[in-house]
């Protein structure tokens, strides 16, 4: 806990190129070793590939497959009287973005056998159409808190 009476929220500047938020994140995300410059040339080189195959403004593709992702509920455990239920509740949305974002980068750096921008595009058109391995992630766990409704009276 800080010390202090409130802790100061870090203001993040949106990306240079497209001058939007949700995409900073998403490189900051992509981001290893502190290597930004790498980052924004992937995720730069994947929107020019996007807005080649669909036709589409690439940043309106993104947005959608993140949309497309995001999670509604969630499991948090919750210990009541030595056991411990699955307890659903609903994701907040600063959360749930970050939660899209990790999973997009997560099923694109597990597809092998290409470069890491290719990986990407893959993944963003396929979340943008309701499919691939991000949204079947985001799928398992509403499927979770849908089969732990149950225990939903336990929300604290």
């Amino acid at each position: 806990m800080p010390r202090r009476k409130y802790k100061a929220k870090k203001t993040l500047l949106p990306d240079p190129k497209y001058n939007d938020l949700e995409v900073a994140k998403f490189i900051n995300s992509l981001m290893v070793d502190g290597k930004r410059t790498l980052a924004e040339k992937i995720m730069y080189k994947c929107f020019d590939i996007l807005s080649e195959k669909t036709k589409e403004d690439p940043v309106a593709v993104f947005k959608k497959a993140l949309n497309n992702v995001k999670p509604r509920l969630e499991v948090r455990p919750r210990r009541v009287g030595g056991a411990t239920y699955q307890v659903p509740v609903e994701v907040p949305p600063k959360r749930s973005l970050s939660l899209a974002i990790r999973w997009i980068i997560q099923s694109a750096r597990s597809r092998k056998g290409k470069p890491m921008y290719e990986r990407l595009v893959e993944e963003i058109i396929e979340a943008s159409r309701n499919e691939g391995a991000s949204v079947k992630k985001r799928e398992e766990m509403h499927k979770m808190a849908e089969s732990n409704r149950a225990f939903a009276h336990y929300r604290w």
